[in-house]
């Protein structure tokens, strides 16, 4: 693989010190929830921009540049304002105004342009080759695959092991990071939505191919086309996707509320809906982590 478990080794002890390691509750016999969502910057995404960016050494002197939905905006901006650095953040215009609001509390420069994240991710190239940057990508990138791995690593050592994890995928650095440390040790589901099959659609097709962007999960899940990377990890893997409607996961979100007191947003609900629907069914005696990725969201939407 072109990330290994050595990568994800190193990459946690690169960011020790400067990302959370977030609990892991046992909401029921068997079924464990990894809340990322009560990571730096509200998802995980934190773990590989700090890993991307202390992998390069000495910084320029335009820091930190990158598109994002809204999370790995805010992560980038946030592991920028750590190290001291400018962080320039192009977003596309259905990002979420609550992330928009934050990546702005958090001192970055943000361009909204085009309507999908691919557009803004084109933009914020163009702008690197020009200021000189350094790119973090939103997941494409063998260090942030490695850094978003060692929430693995965590989940391993906090449950003794589980026989499968699920995992929501936009662009799809979670779910290979992942992938890379528990191939062997325990079975991979990604969640996708019905409405932004990326990682699905590539595993169908052998290889990446691009698809429509729509849905209550599009401004953290609205990678358009699945990361060659996450596809290379996770094809070698034999990682399943399963695919859950806009409905499920609203029903979703709602119930970790409701019933865990958890906040999170439409992708911090989306691999949990793969449980609540029936897309996935545990066999007797399973055990099963599910992945809380993401809480940036609009309190006031919860009920």
């Amino acid at each position: 693989m072109s990330v290994s478990i050595g990568d994800v080794e190193r990459a946690a002890g690169r960011i020790a010190g400067h990302v959370r390691r977030t609990p892991v509750i046992e909401v029921s016999p068997g079924l464990f929830m990894k809340l990322e969502a009560l990571q730096h910057s509200g998802s995980f995404k934190a773990r590989g921009g700090f890993n991307r960016a202390l992998s390069a050494g000495r910084l320029p002197e335009a820091g930190l540049i990158a598109a994002s939905g809204g999370n790995h905006g805010l992560a980038v901006a946030y592991v920028a304002r750590s190290l001291g650095v400018r962080a320039e953040i192009f977003v596309p215009t259905v990002s979420s105004p609550v992330k928009v609001a934050g990546l702005r509390a958090l001192g970055a420069e943000v361009t909204q342009v085009g309507a999908v994240y691919a557009e803004a991710y084109e933009a914020s190239v163009k702008r690197a080759a020009e200021t000189g940057a350094l790119d973090v990508h939103a997941y494409d990138q063998p260090e942030v695959i490695a850094g978003q791995g060692t929430v693995g690593l965590e989940l391993l050592e906090q449950t003794g092991g589980v026989d499968t994890v699920l995992v929501a995928v936009g662009g799809g650095g979670l779910v290979a990071g992942i992938t890379v440390v528990l191939a062997g040790r325990a079975r991979v589901v990604a969640v996708e939505p019905e409405l932004i099959p990326t990682l699905h659609r590539a595993l169908e097709a052998g290889g990446p191919v691009p698809v429509g962007v729509s849905g209550v999960g599009s401004d953290a899940l609205g990678a358009s086309r699945t990361g060659a990377l996450t596809y290379e990890i996770t094809a070698a893997a034999g990682v399943e996707s399963l695919l859950v409607g806009d409905e499920a996961i609203v029903e979703a979100r709602r119930e970790m509320w409701r019933d865990h007191r958890l906040a999170v947003e439409h992708a911090g609900a989306t691999a949990y809906a793969a449980l609540l629907s029936g897309a996935y069914r545990p066999a007797p005696g399973e055990r099963v982590a599910v992945v809380v990725c993401g809480a940036n969201t609009d309190p006031a939407t919860l009920v």
